[in-house]
């Protein structure tokens, strides 16, 4: 990513899977609305999401029993929360990838 994008790593937030097997993530919210968000996951502690081209948010020590329904679903619902108000959501695909760590470099 070049100086101009920013990649925000989240400290906290819930990964939450339904009866369904549909997967809600919970973040804190961000300046400005997504544009063509996506969901980055290669399976194992981190994963990538990006809001625009500019900005990015990474996920590091994503727990053991999240991975596997990650990894099974084609897209998820993302929360962005403010305080304890739901500010937006919006639904995003899911992109399985070799190296998410290759993409922050």
């Amino acid at each position: 990513m070049s100086t101009d994008n920013e990649l925000a790593q989240e400290s906290r937030y819930d990964i939450l899977q339904n009866k369904a097997g549909e997967i809600l993530i919970i973040i804190n919210s961000r300046q400005g609305a997504p544009e063509n968000p996506r969901f980055i996951y290669d399976g194992g502690d981190t994963a990538l999401l990006y809001r625009t081209k500019e900005m990015a948010v990474v996920f590091k020590n994503i727990a053991n029993g999240a991975r596997k329904p990650l990894k099974m679903v084609t897209s998820m619902l993302v929360v962005e929360v403010e305080e304890d108000d739901v500010l937006r959501e919006y639904t995003v695909p899911v992109r399985l990838v070799k190296n998410v760590e290759a993409l922050i470099k």
